[in-house]
C-alpha cells in the first residue's frame, strides 16, 4: 500500500525511547523522512527518523518515529516541519509524547504526565516571520484531556496532569535552575514539544501532549543523569500509555 494513499485521522510524535510504540499498530507503510523534501533528520539516539502508517483498532494514524530538536543546531521551523507535513495529509489530531525530568517531588519517574498548559523558555517560536497572533489559552485540548484520563482511570493507569516546561538543551538543568522551574509552575521538564504544540495549535489542530517522566531533575534525588537512563526508563514505560492510547483512540 502506497502512503501517498492514506489519509490518516491522528497524528503521533513518539519521543526518546517510545519509538516501539508503532509495534502495537497494524501498519501499512513507512517512509524515512530523508525521503520527503523538507523535512530535516535527527541525530539523537532512540530517534529512529520515519513516518509509520498504520492503524490502531480501526482508526488510521501516523507516527513520527523520532524528532529533531533547536539543540541539534535546527531552527524552529525545521523542528516543527514535521507537524506541517501531518497537517497537510489531512491530520486534525496531534499526540505528543516526550522524555522528561520531573520536578514535581509527588509524580515519580516511570509514570506518565499529561499536559495541561506548558512554558516556552526555549526563546524562539516556529510563528517567527510575521504578525502571526493566535490565541494559546487552550493549547492542549480539554475534550481530549478529559477523554485520556478517563480511559486511563478505567485501565488503571496512573496519569498525572501538569506543566511541561520546554527548554533549549542540550544540557540537562541545574539544581538551581530546577528550583526556578518549580517557582514558574512546572511539573516536568524538556527539550522538545512545546514548539510542535504552538506550531499544530496555530494550523488549527486539536493537541493532546504525555511526557513519561523518566528521571527526578537535578537536585531532587542524588545521582547523576543520562541520556541512556532515559531512553531505558521511556522503553519500560511505552506499553503504559501504548494501552492507553489504544483505547482512547
Amino acid at each position: 500500500m502506497s502512503w501517498q494513499s492514506l489519509r490518516p485521522e491522528w497524528g503521533l510524535v513518539l519521543g526518546s525511547g517510545l519509538g516501539s510504540f508503532v509495534e502495537r499498530m497494524e501498519i501499512f507503510a513507512s517512509v524515512p523522512y530523508s525521503e520527503i523534501a523538507g523535512l530535516p533528520q535527527s541525530s539523537v539516539p532512540g530517534h529512529a527518523g520515519r513516518f509509520v502508517f498504520g492503524k490502531i483498532g480501526t482508526t488510521t494514524v501516523v507516527a513520527a518515529q523520532g524528532r529533531v530538536h533547536l539543540y541539534e543546531g535546527k531552527s524552529a521551523a525545521e523542528v516543527t516541519a514535521g507537524v506541517r507535513w501531518m497537517q497537510s495529509l489531512g491530520v486534525q489530531r496531534l499526540v505528543l509524547t516526550n522524555a522528561a525530568g520531573t520536578c514535581n517531588p509527588a509524580f515519580s519517574p516511570g509514570s506518565w504526565m499529561m499536559l495541561n498548559d506548558h512554558l516556552n523558555l526555549t526563546h524562539t517560536t516556529p510563528l517567527l516571520g510575521g504578525a502571526n497572533f493566535f490565541d494559546m489559552s487552550e493549547v492542549y485540548s480539554k475534550t481530549l484531556r478529559a477523554r485520556f484520563s478517563k480511559v486511563a482511570a478505567e485501565l488503571g493507569t496512573t496519569l498525572h496532569e501538569g506543566v511541561y516546561a520546554g527548554l533549549l538543551g542540550p544540557q540537562y538543568e541545574t539544581p538551581a535552575e530546577v528550583r526556578m522551574l518549580r517557582t514558574l509552575g512546572a511539573d516536568a521538564v524538556g527539550m522538545s514539544t512545546v514548539l510542535e504544540a504552538i506550531q499544530a495549535r496555530a494550523l488549527g489542530m486539536e493537541v493532546a501532549g504525555f511526557s513519561c517522566l523518566t528521571n527526578w531533575a537535578a537536585g531532587l534525588h542524588p545521582g547523576t543523569l543520562g541520556h541512556a537512563e532515559v531512553l531505558e526508563t521511556g522503553k519500560a514505560a511505552a506499553a503504559q500509555l501504548a494501552a492507553v492510547l489504544e483505547r482512547a483512540l
